[in-house]
């Protein structure tokens, strides 16, 4: 793991970042050929996102 992030330019960017990834990985997603592991797979990326979107709020208070 890295050191916390406290810049609020810097958070922006990382967020931005990982959402485009997702992004790249649901484009790439065949909806014929998507399965179960799949479709965790998103909504874990997508928890991971929330997860931190809710860690730089706090970080800021």
């Amino acid at each position: 793991m890295g050191s916390p992030i406290h810049d609020k330019n810097i958070q922006v960017s990382f967020l931005k970042q990982r959402l485009n990834m997702f992004l790249d990985v649901l484009d790439a997603i065949d909806p014929e050929d998507t399965d179960v592991d799949d479709i965790d797979r998103l909504i874990e990326m997508i928890d991971d996102l929330e997860s931190k979107c809710r860690e730089f709020k706090h970080r800021d208070l």
